[in-house]
C-alpha cells in the first residue's frame, strides 16, 4: 500500500523533533491527508504483518458501546490493557461516545433535567438512508465534558460520511497518529466500518479519507520503519462480509481474502 509508505517517508524526511506526553520523543508533521479507494482492494498494510483479527475485535467492541477490557471481544486484543483500571474499566471512551453520548432534557412536569443518551451510530445509519445529501452525517468521540474521565482521550476523534452516485465515502480526523503502530490499525478499522455501513445502506464503499493532525513517529520506531520502506507493497486483499443486518454482524462474518504481507515488525507501545 504505497500511500502508507509515502506517509512514512514524508514524516521521516520532513518531521520536526518534538517532545511528547510519554517522554519517548518523536519526529512529527502537522496536517497530512491520504486517500484509500476501497474499490482497488481493502487497504491493509502489506509491507509488514498487521493483525486484522485484533483490529476487527476492537471495532466490534467499540460498536457494542463497551468500555471494559474484560469484554469477550477483547480476549485476543490486549491493545487497551496498559490504560485500564484494575477492574478493566477505561471510562467513557470511543464506544460509549459512539453509542451512549449523554444528553439532558428538561422535564417540565418534574421541573428538572433528565439524563438520556444518543446513539450516534444508529443516527448515522438513519441519515445515510433517509437524508443521503446531508452534510451532517457525523460521529464525534471528542466529548470535552468526558475527557478527564477517559483513560485515554480519543486519538481518532471525528468522522463524517459522504454519499454520492451510489457510493459511500468516510473521512476521519485523527488528532494524534502513531504512524508505526496506530495508523495501520486505524486505516483498516475505519475501512471495515465503511464496508459495514455501505452494505447496510445499499451503497458501494468508496474512499476512506484519512486526515491526520499530529502525525508522528516515535524515536524507537524509526529503524523499524526504515526497514519497512525497503519492502515492496504487495497486492491488496479483499474483504468479504456476510449479508446481514448491521447490528447482527459478528466477528465470524468477516473474511479477509488473499492477504499477503511482509514479516512482522515489532514496535514498542509508548504509554
Amino acid at each position: 500500500m504505497q500511500q502508507y509508505l509515502d506517509l512514512v517517508k514524508e514524516v521521516l524526511e520532513n518531521g520536526e523533533t518534538k517532545t511528547d506526553r510519554t517522554g519517548t520523543g518523536t519526529i512529527s508533521v502537522f496536517g497530512v491527508q491520504k486517500k484509500y479507494d476501497l474499490r482497488d482492494g481493502f487497504p491493509m498494510v502489506t509491507t509488514k504483518k498487521v493483525r486484522f483479527g485484533a483490529i476487527l475485535r476492537e471495532l466490534l467492541w467499540f460498536l457494542k458501546g463497551s468500555t471494559n477490557i474484560n469484554d469477550e471481544l477483547t480476549q485476543y486484543t490486549p491493545i487497551w490493557n496498559p490504560w485500564a483500571a484494575e477492574d478493566g474499566e477505561l471510562g467513557p471512551i470511543y464506544g460509549y461516545q459512539w453509542r451512549f453520548w449523554e444528553k439532558f432534557t428538561w422535564n417540565e412536569d418534574e421541573g428538572k433535567y433528565e439524563k438520556g443518551h444518543i446513539d450516534q451510530i444508529q443516527n448515522t445509519i438513519d441519515l445515510i438512508k433517509n437524508k443521503p445529501d446531508s452534510r451532517r452525517i457525523i460521529v464525534n468521540a471528542w466529548n470535552i465534558a468526558d475527557i478527564d474521565k477517559m483513560a485515554l482521550p480519543p486519538c481518532h476523534a471525528f468522522f463524517q460520511f459522504y454519499v454520492v452516485n451510489g457510493r459511500l465515502d468516510l473521512q476521519l480526523y485523527q488528532r494524534s497518529a502513531d504512524i508505526a503502530l496506530g495508523v495501520p490499525y486505524n486505516i483498516a478499522s475505519y475501512s471495515a466500518l465503511l464496508v459495514m455501513m455501505a452494505q447496510e445502506c445499499g451503497l458501494t464503499p468508496g474512499f476512506f479519507v484519512h486526515t491526520l493532525g499530529d502525525a508522528h513517529i516515535y524515536s524507537n520506531h524509526i529503524e523499524g520503519l526504515k526497514e519497512q520502506l525497503t519492502r515492496t507493497p504487495k497486492a491488496l486483499p479483499t474483504l468479504k462480509l456476510e449479508k446481514k443486518p448491521f447490528w447482527d454482524i459478528k466477528y465470524e462474518d468477516f473474511e479477509l481474502i488473499d492477504y499477503e504481507h511482509g514479516k512482522f515488525i515489532k514496535f514498542p507501545i509508548a504509554v
